[in-house]
């Protein structure tokens, strides 16, 4: 690899990227502003996204996956947002927080039943982790409880704030096998969701990522079988910890992809509006905004896909501790914190417009508090890395 290579992409992924985002802006795109409006998720995206490859993206061919690497993901990712949050939120809650999390620690059944119809569109899904009385202590408050009957667990609790969960077909669910072991004791399931006792308790209108559909669940006497279970039983912790780091490092690319055409946009307007008989991209004031976010969005880039790089090479058993603990971690925090001061400052360079509900600035304004408080919050990223370094 060229010494030029170690610090940008390769052709092959600039490739994507653009075919990514070319695809993003012709066909997603049109569909954000009515998303945002209604809430509303079109049917047709999965299958459509499936079709193109673009879902499955780090699984092997021989499941129905485009055999990719964590990078490559992000790249598809970061170009969604770039035209459609929503459709990119709810593309990493499928393809990265269930279908990676199923192929790294699913058996051989559960690969071969579960993956190919999750790639191809047909199935969406979504990841049962959070809970009502549970937020950042996700693992040590957990109240749903799994209790064995035979071949098969009997789950009854509720889960919240989950993405994709009014639309999803297949939900990777931790549950409580073992009381009073703390954070431990829970094992992770596959479950279908026209199981009987699965129930979408309420959708959830959010402020941003309005088309992504947010659901509460509940399950009353949900029987699953034990050849569902993913990764080993009362061991689901681990499964939670491995797969965070991936979506830490996968979810900064949608900051990156928001921030970038905050900035397109307030170029554009820069060069448009006009007051006191200029354009305000020639007042220095406005010149230093977007300078400011010129640099923020580099630097976004830079760190986030030199931490997506490094976790490409590593599987399941070398993530949730040390340093690429914290470098995922300082990727999403790093990468969140600058998304808000991008979106900050192209507001502010739109004015009064950028206020107004239904311009496209403020459908990106409103995303920004959730790239700070999911997959861990700010607090929690800080907390990871002070951690490792003061080990």
């Amino acid at each position: 690899m060229s010494l030029a290579h170690q610090f940008s992409l390769t052709t092959e992924q600039q490739s994507l990227l653009d075919h990514a985002d070319k695809f993003a802006r012709e066909k997603l795109y049109p569909l954000a502003e009515k998303m945002d409006n209604e809430e509303s998720w079109p049917k047709e995206i999965m299958p459509m996204l499936g079709d193109l490859g673009f879902l499955g993206v780090t699984v092997p061919e021989q499941y129905g996956g485009s055999g990719m690497g964590m990078l490559e993901a992000g790249l598809i990712g970061q170009a969604f947002a770039r035209w459609n949050n929503a459709v990119s939120l709810s593309w990493l809650a499928h393809d990265n927080l269930c279908v990676n999390n199923i192929y790294n620690n699913g058996s051989e059944f559960i690969r071969d039943k579960y993956l190919p119809k999750l790639c191809s569109g047909e199935w969406t899904g979504c990841l049962g982790l959070t809970e009502p009385g549970a937020g950042s202590d996700a693992l040590g408050s957990m109240s749903t409880k799994a209790v064995r009957d035979g071949d098969h667990y009997v789950i009854n609790g509720a889960k919240i704030f989950i993405t994709n969960g009014p639309v999803a077909d297949v939900c990777l669910l931790y549950a409580k096998t073992q009381q009073g072991a703390g954070s431990k004791g829970i094992t992770a399931f596959v479950v279908e969701t026209n199981t009987p006792g699965f129930k979408v308790a309420q959708k959830l209108i959010k402020m941003g990522f309005r088309g992504s559909q947010t659901a509460e669940l509940v399950f009353e006497d949900m029987r699953i079988p034990v050849e569902n279970i993913v990764g080993k039983e009362h061991e689901g912790h681990r499964v939670v910890m491995s797969g965070l780091d991936f979506e830490r490092a996968m979810a900064a690319p949608l900051s990156v992809g928001i921030a970038e055409r905050a900035l397109e946009l307030a170029v554009e307007y820069s060069k448009t509006r006009k007051q006191f008989g200029k354009t305000i991209g020639e007042f220095q004031m406005i010149q230093a905004r977007l300078a400011d976010m010129y640099v923020w969005v580099e630097t976004m880039k830079t760190l986030n896909w030199k931490v997506l790089a490094e976790v490409s090479g590593l599987d399941e058993t070398q993530v949730g501790r040390g340093e690429i603990h914290a470098r995922a971690a300082a990727s999403v925090m790093y990468c969140a914190d600058m998304c808000n001061k991008v979106l900050d400052n192209s507001v502010q360079v739109h004015g009064g417009s950028g206020y107004i509900w239904e311009t496209e600035i403020n459908r990106l304004f409103r995303t920004t508090k959730l790239l700070e408080i999911g997959a861990g919050t700010t607090e929690v990223r800080k907390m990871i890395i002070a951690g490792e370094l003061l080990k």
